[in-house]
């Protein structure tokens, strides 16, 4: 690594440099403030501007709902800065003397021309310096120089006392746990678009000292991202060929995998044999402390019967699965044939995933969800799971994430039931339980009229999408926006009737008590994605009489509508005077309030029960702490549900 230190005028080394460089930088005209500007550009991106391939992840920037969706590596960018090998003739230049022959010592014809001494500043040719490296260019050099016999003896340099030993210095003393912690503030869990390299610095990192070098290890080794197919086959060569990497291995993540990055057809990604039912099965045999295996469509032919055994009885460590959208043929038929195996009576997973599973049979469910006894998180959207499989829950399951979105087999009084009395969901902080109105309806007004009383307070995220609601139920959501911060209506309501769950009423003289007593509400995210852009009334919505948008309907800072709408908001000039902005992202749209930065930092959105998301309304239950991007940032923030 050239660690060679420049001024700030390209090229010239700092005066830290004793010894006179032979080979050094291109010299060039003082840059102008046009190259100061293009220069400041071109420094490496960061963790917070890198985005994954052919995915969606979430931007940093002062607006919510920002997302960025790129197929360029963010690295394509940077400029290299041209180095010139040969030296410069004043370098170059060297001091020689004529010495005359023994027999003749007076005589200017006869003898040789030798190069001067080392004492009178030459160096020799395999002294100098190419890049911060001792190298030569040989034929060049030598004509240059003439001839060299000797090197110098190089000079003895003076220890400084206040340098610490190796192995010695203040960093290296931490304790492991938090030169862990510092280590992991390097590492991506979204990689960088395409093929391009990444995490370069902890390659730089392994470089540095013993101690550094065992902890960097443990940093690039822990969570392990696939993007595609030629990372994976590296990876499984080097936990194949120093066996004890595979134990440091906590998570494999597929969820950015994408087969197409490197080979076009599915011909060509069959010949190289990167990824395939054995390769995946060899790798998990060699990381036996595995967590969390995190897949996704991509690679759901790669998941046979073999692999899901060892998911099931053979990782005794594993907590977290993940089978977002897998749903071919080949998944099913490898989960049917496992259900004839001898299954344990308990499986350590406590964190399961089957989002939009759509193919796998009731069977399925039936027999996974008693044995989870571990249960925290569980997301079964778009499944067939039935009643009798979700009330076979065991109840020393702890959910606090729950999603049945679009389970079609479920009924209303089973759900009810199941929250109301099961005493696995008593701490619930996420439930959705939206469905697609246009197509099946889970709850009426009556089953409305049962749920909501019976939601916990620990509630942070409701969704009731897809529902036949009334006027009426304002009351009975009004005690849940103290403590709600996300929550998704149902259709058939009016603005004014949703308008009441941001301000007291004004009716009559009973409601001055609720005016005293007022509590504000605690939402950042209304979901009113269910009205169509006619049965959405925006001349209420903008209105001078509705709070919904003003400013004293704080903290509110995201509204999700359905998409239709996108084109005529963005147009409408009322928006951007009332504060807000109109996003969106695939086949969704949220109305946005504009921060102010008068009135101090804004909300990241960061929450512990979103596991690494910071923007609103996210579809898919996440498993693991990570940052959002790849197949799984697609269907929590691009999808309709």
């Amino acid at each position: 690594m050239d660690r060679t230190t420049t001024s700030p005028v390209v090229g010239l080394p700092t005066q830290q440099h004793q010894q006179p460089i032979t080979s050094k930088l291109k010299q060039s005209p003082t840059p102008s403030l046009l190259d100061k500007m293009e220069s400041e550009n071109t420094t490496p991106p960061d963790k917070s501007t890198r985005s994954s391939f052919s995915s969606v992840r979430e931007a940093d920037s002062d607006l919510a709902q920002n997302f960025t969706s790129t197929k360029i590596s963010s690295y394509s960018n940077l400029a290299e800065d041209a180095v010139e090998d040969l030296p410069s003739s004043a370098d170059m230049a060297t001091q020689t003397q004529f010495i005359p022959p023994l027999t003749q010592p007076h005589s200017k014809l006869h003898g040789s021309w030798f190069p001067a001494v080392a004492a009178e500043g030459f160096q020799g040719w395999k002294q100098i310096g190419v890049r911060g490296k001792q190298a030569s260019k040989s034929y060049g050099d030598l004509q240059a120089l003439k001839i060299v016999w000797s090197t110098p003896v190089p000079p003895v340099k003076k220890k400084d006392p206040e340098k610490p030993a190796p192995g010695q210095s203040r960093i290296e003393k931490l304790p492991t746990e938090i030169l862990g912690q510092i280590i992991d503030h390097l590492v991506l869990d979204v990689p960088p678009n395409g093929i391009s390299a990444r995490n370069v610095d902890l390659m730089s990192l392994l470089l540095t000292s013993r101690t550094l070098h065992s902890a960097t290890l443990n940093a690039l080794y822990k969570n392990i991202t696939i993007p595609h197919s030629r990372i994976f086959r590296k990876f499984l060569s080097h936990i194949a060929q120093n066996t004890e990497l595979g134990t440091i291995v906590r998570r494999l993540d597929f969820s950015h995998f994408n087969p197409t990055t490197l080979f076009s057809t599915a011909s060509e990604r069959a010949t190289t044999r990167n990824l395939t039912p054995e390769t995946l099965m060899q790798c998990l045999e060699l990381t036996p402390f595995l967590r969390e295996f995190l897949a996704q469509e991509y690679i759901e032919d790669e998941i046979d019967a073999n692999v899901l055994r060892k998911l099931f009885f053979g990782l005794e460590r594993l907590q977290a699965v993940d089978f977002c959208g897998c749903s071919s043929a080949a998944f099913k038929n490898s989960f049917q044939s496992i259900l004839l195996s001898d299954w344990p009576e308990s499986l350590s997973i406590s964190r399961l995933s089957m989002h939009k599973c759509i193919t796998l049979p009731s069977q399925v469910f039936e027999t996974l969800l008693p044995r989870l006894g571990n249960l925290t998180h569980l997301d079964l959207t778009g499944t067939r799971v039935t009643n009798e499989a979700l009330l076979s829950i065991p109840h020393t399951a702890n959910i606090t994430h729950l999603n049945l979105s679009k389970c079609r087999l479920l009924t209303a009084d089973v759900v009810i039931d199941f929250l109301a009395n099961h005493p696995a969901v008593k701490g619930l902080v996420f439930l959705s339980l939206g469905v697609d109105a246009r197509s099946h309806q889970l709850f009426d007004e009556d089953d409305l009229n049962k749920l909501i009383p019976i939601l916990p307070h620990s509630l942070r995220s409701l969704s009731l999408k897809g529902s036949k609601m009334a006027a009426s139920h304002i009351d009975l959501l009004r005690p849940l926006t103290k403590h709600l911060e996300e929550l998704a209506l149902g259709r058939r309501l009016k603005i004014a009737d949703i308008d009441r769950l941001f301000v007291p009423d004004e009716t009559n003289d009973e409601d001055v008590d609720m005016q005293l007593d007022w509590i504000p509400h605690s939402l950042k995210y209304l979901d009113l994605s269910d009205y169509t852009a006619t049965e959405l009334d925006l001349l209420t919505l903008f209105g001078r009489n509705t709070s919904i948008m003003k400013k004293y309907s704080a903290p509110l800072e995201v509204i999700e509508v359905t998409d239709d709408l996108y084109g005529r908001l963005a147009k409408s000039p009322v928006v951007k005077q009332l504060g807000w902005t109109v996003t969106e992202n695939g086949s969704r749209a949220w109305l946005v309030r504009v921060h102010d930065p008068e009135e101090g930092p804004r909300d990241s959105g960061l929450r512990s029960w979103k596991m690494g998301a910071a923007f609103w309304g996210m579809r898919k239950i996440p498993v693991a702490n990570a940052e959002v991007g790849g197949m799984y940032g697609s269907y929590m923030f691009k999808r309709k549900l």
